[in-house]
């Protein structure tokens, strides 16, 4: 129970360290610690002192009121993180370091992005779909080669995600200024997507859209796949002793394959979400850095399922209210 206790306590304890040492650094460098925190916690939170005036401001009592548009700002980096986490800690379940989350995202929004220029006239019912399923199968086939080279070949993975991320960059890089270049714009991008593939705003030009709804019940369906499947017994057994796992009879190279594809799947649902919720087309740089803060989701969350739920809303709340205080 004290281990135990230990565990989950060890992140909260992680956090308090770091902020801790950030204000310290802040007070070093001169700035106004109060100040600088008040607006990190109002960039995460939406939170902020003072009556509601504006449209977008929800009263809390007399003396504070929510701002929905800062909360969905925050809430719309959840999303990302949260899939790109789940792309991480899948792996980390089968003894797989997915470094390659990054890579699986870019292409995954490309194919969706392709998806949503080709399906143009389709209705939304089907062309959303479609345009989602791309991303993931773009994702999911450029996370299986890694699991196939360590099953077959022993390659470590670490080596091919890497390798991955600096393909999958150049590979699209070259496609938005060439093949799938916008005709009309200098800029290396794809064309805009048709509107039947845009997913709805939760908040009116915020970039909070519906693709929030889709991670959240896809963190649970993955806490159950893990837990309570097969394929979920056959990826833990192998991420515990692939040794023994093979004397039991399970197909180790499989698993490791279609456990780096649902690993793709997750971090392209993600990129396809940017796309269809946000960007409405493909540019260089549409995954920013999410890939690799999946790293950090998944790492500080441990376990996954709902622990992996507040750690992408906590990394989510601290990148809304970065923005937030670099603005103030």
């Amino acid at each position: 129970m004290v281990s135990l206790m230990q565990s989950r306590l060890r992140p909260v304890f992680s956090v308090i360290a770091g902020l801790a040492l950030t204000a310290l650094l802040m007070a070093i460098s001169g700035y106004n610690v109060p100040e600088a925190l008040s607006a990190l916690w109002i960039g995460a939170t939406g939170i902020v002192a003072g009556a509601a005036l504006g449209a977008n401001q929800v009263p809390l009592g007399s003396n504070a009121h929510l701002d929905t548009f800062i909360l969905a700002q925050a809430l719309s980096q959840v999303t990302p993180l949260l899939l790109t986490g789940l792309a991480v800690a899948i792996g980390l379940r089968a003894g797989l370091f997915n470094i390659g989350a990054q890579g699986q995202m870019t292409v995954g929004a490309l194919a969706a992005a392709a998806a949503g220029i080709a399906g143009a006239g389709f209705p939304p019912v089907i062309h959303v779909p479609i345009a989602l399923a791309a991303g993931m199968a773009a994702g999911a086939l450029w996370g299986a080669p890694v699991g196939f080279l360590k099953g077959v070949r022993g390659v470590h993975e670490v080596l091919t995600t890497i390798m991955l991320n600096y393909a999958a960059e150049d590979i699209t890089s070259y496609l938005v200024t060439h093949n799938l270049k916008d005709p009309t714009d200098m800029a290396p991008q794809t064309r805009l997507i048709a509107n039947s593939a845009h997913l709805p705003l939760l908040i009116a030009r915020s970039n909070l859209s519906a693709g929030i709804l889709i991670a959240l019940p896809m963190a649970l369906c993955a806490s159950l796949l893990l837990r309570k499947t097969a394929i979920g017994f056959r990826i833990r057994t192998v991420g515990q002793s692939p040794v023994a796992a093979r004397t039991a009879g399970i197909n180790v190279p499989g698993t490791y394959t279609l456990t780096m594809a649902i690993c793709g799947a997750m971090a392209g649902l993600a990129g396809a979400i940017q796309v269809l919720g946000i960007q409405y087309r493909f540019t260089v740089g549409t995954a920013a850095n999410y890939g690799f803060d999946g790293i950090a989701v998944a790492l500080l969350a441990g376990e996954g399922g709902l622990a992996l739920c507040i750690s992408s809303l906590f990394f989510g709340a601290l990148a809304g209210g970065v923005s937030y205080l670099q603005l103030q």
